[in-house]
C-alpha cells in the first residue's frame, strides 16, 4: 500500500545490482531504514520482478551483466510513471549522467557513495511526491467501499470502524483483489520488513478484520454483500473478486 513518505516501512525498493559486496551494503542498510527490498542482481530478474509487484522505488546499476542499465530506465519509466529511480554508478562523466537523466531517472549517485547521503534524497524524493500526489480513488468491492485517502470504509454508507492495522491489511487486499498475497509480503507492507515478532499477529488482525466486517453486513438494514477473503494454507491470503 502507497503511504505518505513520513512512514518508510510502507515503500518498497527494488534494488539492481550485480555487486554481491553494494547490493547486501544497500539491501541491509535500507532494511534497517524499515525500507522493504528486493535485490535483483540482473535486468531481465529486475524487469520480471517490477512487472509482478508494485514498487515505490528503483536502485538501478547501469553496468549490469546482461543488459544495459539504461535500457531498463525506459522500460520502467514508460510503464510505471510514478516510479522514482535513481541512478548508482561509477560512470562519472556529465554525458551520462545526462543520458540517466534523459532515460527517465530522477537522480543519480556516483559509487563510491554514502548510504547515508542515499537516505536523505530518498527521504526528500519521497516527502515531495507524498506532498504532491493525487488522491487515490475509493475502491469498491462489492457492497464495501474502501477510501484510502481519507481511510474510511463504508457499507452501505455506513462506517465500519476498523482498527488502523485492519484497515491497512484490508487495503493491501484490496489495491491486490484477485492475487494470491504471500504472509511475508503482508508482513512487510502492513508492519514492516524488520518485524520481529511472530506472524500470528497477522492471523489475529486477520480473523478480527472478518468478524467486524461480518459484524456490519448483520446491522445492516440492506442486503449487504461483502468480499471474500480465502485463506491459503501455506502461503497467505487471497481477496476475491
Amino acid at each position: 500500500m502507497r503511504t505518505p513518505a513520513t512512514d518508510r516501512s510502507r515503500h518498497r525498493v527494488l534494488v539492481v545490482e550485480d555487486d554481491d559486496t553494494i547490493g547486501r551494503h544497500l539491501q541491509t542498510g535500507l532494511r534497517s531504514n524499515a525500507y522493504a527490498v528486493t535485490w535483483s542482481r540482473t535486468g531481465i530478474a529486475a524487469l520480471t520482478e517490477a512487472a509482478h509487484s508494485p514498487y515505490d522505488v528503483l536502485l538501478l546499476d547501469l553496468g549490469l551483466p546482461d543488459m544495459d542499465g539504461l535500457d531498463i530506465a525506459r522500460a520502467l519509466r514508460t510503464r510505471h510513471p510514478d516510479l522514482l529511480i535513481i541512478i548508482l554508478t561509477a560512470r562519472t562523466d556529465d554525458i551520462d549522467v545526462i543520458a540517466g537523466l534523459d532515460a527517465g531517472a530522477d537522480d543519480y549517485l556516483v559509487k563510491p557513495f554514502s548510504l547515508t547521503v542515499l537516505l536523505a534524497r530518498l527521504r526528500a524524493h519521497l516527502r515531495r511526491r507524498a506532498a504532491t500526489s493525487p488522491p487515490q480513488d475509493p475502491i469498491r468491492l462489492a457492497d464495501l467501499v474502501l477510501d484510502t485517502t481519507a481511510r474510511r470504509c463504508l457499507l452501505h454508507e455506513e462506517e465500519v470502524p476498523l482498527r488502523p492495522k485492519e484497515f491497512d491489511l484490508l487495503a493491501v487486499l484490496a489495491q491486490h483483489t484477485g492475487e494470491a498475497i504471500p504472509r511475508e509480503t503482508l508482513m512487510a507492507e502492513v508492519w514492516d520488513e524488520n518485524w520481529f515478532g511472530s506472524t500470528k499477529t497477522l492471523d489475529v488482525t486477520m480473523a478480527s478484520l472478518r468478524r467486524r466486517l461480518t459484524q456490519a453486513a448483520t446491522a445492516s438494514t440492506q442486503h449487504a454483500r461483502l468480499p471474500r477473503i480465502t485463506t491459503l494454507r501455506g502461503h497467505g491470503y487471497r481477496l476475491e473478486r
